[in-house]
């Protein structure tokens, strides 16, 4: 096992012992292989830098290279965003441990060699985030090789695998170019996203905000705490805002979109599919501390003399996301509230029971004007997961649902 920190200023030297210049940077190209070190930059004097291609390494050991050919056979040096630097892209950078689920700052980077013909390739298998890393950093130069390799074996080791590393690139069109996925991102719980995103710094948060699918970026964003929310769509341009505003749940859109500047809300609504948007601006005009500000327009509704069949069948064939069925809301012939039936209760049913025996008693709902305080006494009494809103004709247009509730409380302690 080699460290970057050890190779990072070793003298090159070709077949016939001369010197030919020192390890400056070393880079991984992913368009090829994303974890070969496929070039090393060779500093020869101040104004001269060759690369070595990884085919051009015969032996490598700490401080000292040994290249397959002389110096005629190397290229002159020309940077390349496509190229992924050891040292400036990942020394001393934050980066985010998707197996961790956390942020945290390289100290080194350990690299495996192979031996292919006759030439030495290196692959980068771990990031070291911990103390080993650090004491190489603070000794080189200092105190002998092998006296830091002795004093680091005696310390406790922590590193990543390098499948696990998710690079922090605030530039979205050199993330493009180095083949940076933002697909194990998109596959960690958006609470945990959220947390990691809060860590990094604004450029940084915004451009993981923007490299996921629109669906993962509206659920971490409903994760964020409203200040940060505002700080990441005020930034993005309307177009993209409005495409992940629509993934988010109507509640939580007009949420985001009343802390937004007012030239940005604007923008942003105009951007929006027509239905949504005015699904939007009709919750905006409700009192954000009143069951209308706090409902979500999106749940199931059914006829109560509906079988429990039927409703299973309904429920399939839209296929109505899970986090809207905590409770299905009935309505009689003229489309006012009848009941609800928690889905625990309809799961148990058998199939041709009536929906309207299946209601949880007593008959509860609250008006638009409802203020929160009265909303959560009613939650506390009766031990609910939801509870439905009505109009002034006793029709059903929301639903508010404990995870509203927790969060509320959340903000206010």
């Amino acid at each position: 096992m080699l460290h970057a920190t050890e190779i990072l200023g070793a003298e090159a030297y070709d077949p016939q012992g001369n010197v030919v210049g020192r390890v400056k940077e070393m880079f991984i190209v992913p368009a090829e292989q994303p974890n070969r070190i496929a070039r090393l930059l060779l500093e020869r004097g101040k104004y001269r830098s060759l690369v070595a291609r990884y085919d051009q390494v015969a032996t490598v050991e700490a401080g000292r290279l040994t290249l397959t050919t002389d110096e005629s056979a190397l290229e002159l040096y020309h940077p390349n965003e496509e190229w992924l630097a050891v040292q400036k892209d990942l020394l001393d950078q934050q980066i985010i441990d998707t197996h961790g689920r956390k942020v945290v700052r390289v100290n080194d980077v350990d690299l495996e060699e192979q031996r292919t013909n006759s030439n030495t390739e290196l692959k980068l298998t771990d990031v070291d985030v911990g103390l080993p890393g650090a004491v190489r950093r603070m000794l080189k130069g200092i105190v002998p090789p092998m006296a830091i390799r002795s004093v680091q074996s005696k310390l406790p080791q922590r590193t990543i695998r390098w499948e696990f590393v998710n690079l922090v690139e605030p530039d979205p069109l050199r993330r493009v170019k180095l083949r940076l996925s933002s697909e194990r991102l998109a596959q960690l719980h958006p609470a945990d996203l959220a947390e990691i995103v809060e860590e990094l710094s604004p450029d940084d948060r915004q451009s993981i905000i923007a490299s996921l699918d629109e669906e993962s970026a509206a659920d971490t964003l409903a994760e964020l705490d409203e200040r940060l929310q505002t700080q990441v769509v005020e930034k993005l341009d309307p177009e993209q805002a409005a495409g992940i505003i629509e993934e988010m749940s109507p509640d939580a859109a007009a949420d985001l979109i009343q802390h937004l500047e007012p030239e940005k809300s604007k923008e942003v609504l105009g951007e929006m599919d027509v239905r949504e948007a005015s699904e939007v601006e009709r919750l905006l005009n409700f009192d954000e501390n009143t069951a209308g500000g706090m409902m979500n327009t999106e749940l199931v509704v059914v006829a109560e003399d509906a079988t429990r069949g039927e409703v299973l069948d309904y429920i399939r064939f839209h296929e109505i996301p899970v986090d809207q069925l905590d409770n299905i809301v009935l309505i009689n012939r003229d489309a006012q509230l009848a009941g609800t039936v928690p889905v625990a209760r309809l799961i148990l049913a058998a199939g041709d029971t009536r929906m309207a025996e299946l209601a949880f008693e007593p008959l509860l709902s609250v008006p638009t004007e409802a203020r929160d305080k009265e909303v959560y006494e009613v939650f506390d009494k009766y031990n609910l997961r939801g509870l439905t809103v009505v109009n002034e004709h006793n029709v059903p247009i929301g639903a508010i649902t404990v995870d509203d509730v927790v969060s509320r409380l959340h903000a206010r302690i």
